[in-house]
């Protein structure tokens, strides 16, 4: 039984896992009401609201049946917000020394990573090896406020970064976006909720970096910066007439520049069917080296069109998609006990007193 602590930003979070049960129980307290009036996560903030409401959820925890069979802590080491994430090591290690087990390093990232298998895990249980098996290599798009990757996990479970961004994160796009309009926050579901009735072909916004098609590096900043020009053009009164346009085709270059890099990600590798026309050795190594599924997570993966868009992508290519569910695409401590367990090559399981903070830990950690 792992009990699991997530505070890396402005949620915390406890859950307890088992490999043979799955997520037993899980709690958070989130704290975007707190943090909205000020329009964007204030750190000081975040860190007292996790001291203050730690305390409860690890106690709701030991309220359990099943915090008797804990035989590990797991907690999110980064990368996250430093003195948050503070706060969650301090209360693993006091929890790791009271319970005489040990104590394991997360990494954030890679939590979201595996989070959409999670749900496999639920149905699968004892079978889940052989079931996720099925699924690798698998290309996952992980995309969230402060992050957008694409990694791959292969036959091993091995992760690897394919790309990342190199300025903003499609979240942190559509945040900031959405104060360009005059939003509130959090943006991205405001930017969401208008599009719906807007036009996404009314404004041409740049789609992220172009060029080789092995290209697979995001970035965000000329969309930003596109709608800004855009928004000094119009008056008040237009913007606020064409607000509905001005948002689908915002949000509809954030999700295309996506697509095209998961798209250029799967070309590289050998498709399905011609694994199919393929026969002997080589038909082996196809086997080995195509995807055989596609994965979403963080986030922002609770964007429906996103979820749409990626799910049409993998049908067209005959692939399973895998889509983290909603209570485990933003900061949650199922993920982080589900990763502790099923990334074998990802936990850090250092003595539990030397354990260290890493606020600027990377996915391939």
């Amino acid at each position: 039984m792992i009990l699991a602590l997530e505070s890396s930003c402005d949620e915390t979070a406890v859950a307890l896992f088992s490999p043979e049960r799955g997520i037993v129980a899980e709690w958070v307290h989130t704290q975007m009401a707190l943090h909205e009036r000020h329009g964007g996560v204030v750190p000081d903030l975040a860190t007292r609201e996790h001291l203050r409401h730690f305390p409860a959820l690890i106690e709701a925890a030991r309220e359990r049946p099943e915090f008797a069979q804990v035989d590990t802590v797991a907690v999110t080491q980064g990368p996250g917000l430093a003195a948050c994430l503070a706060v969650g090591l301090a209360s693993a290690k006091a929890l790791g020394l009271a319970l005489r087990v040990p104590v394991w390093g997360v990494n954030h990232l890679r939590a979201h990573a595996f989070s959409p298998f999670i749900a496999l895990h639920a149905r699968c249980l004892g079978e889940f090896d052989e079931e996720f098996g099925k699924l690798l290599p698998h290309l996952g798009l992980v995309v969230s406020g402060g992050n957008t990757l694409l990694v791959e996990i292969d036959e091993e479970r091995r992760l690897r970064v394919l790309s990342t961004t190199r300025d903003d994160a499609a979240g942190e796009a559509l945040d900031k976006g959405a104060k360009l309009l005059g939003l509130g926050y959090p943006g991205g579901p405001l930017v969401e909720k208008l599009a719906r009735e807007g036009d996404a072909a009314a404004y041409d916004f740049p789609r992220g970096l172009g060029g080789r098609r092995d290209n697979l590096e995001f970035s965000f900043s000329g969309l930003k910066t596109s709608l800004r020009y855009q928004l000094e053009k119009m008056s008040l009164g237009e913007v606020e007439r064409r607000l509905a346009d001005l948002c689908a085709s915002y949000q509809q270059a954030v999700i295309d520049a996506l697509l095209r890099k998961l798209e250029s990600a799967l070309a590289a590798k050998p498709s399905g069917a011609s694994e199919q026309l393929a026969h002997g050795a080589r038909a082996e190594s196809l086997r080995r080296s195509a995807y055989r599924s596609i994965g979403l997570s963080g986030g922002v993966a609770n964007n429906r069109l996103l979820r749409e868009s990626v799910s049409s992508l993998a049908a067209k290519r005959g692939l399973p998609v895998m889509i983290a569910e909603s209570r485990h695409s933003g900061d949650n401590a199922g993920m982080i006990g589900f990763a502790a367990w099923a990334d074998t090559q990802g936990v850090d399981r250092t003595s539990r007193l030397a354990l260290e903070v890493r606020p600027s830990m990377r996915a391939g950690d």
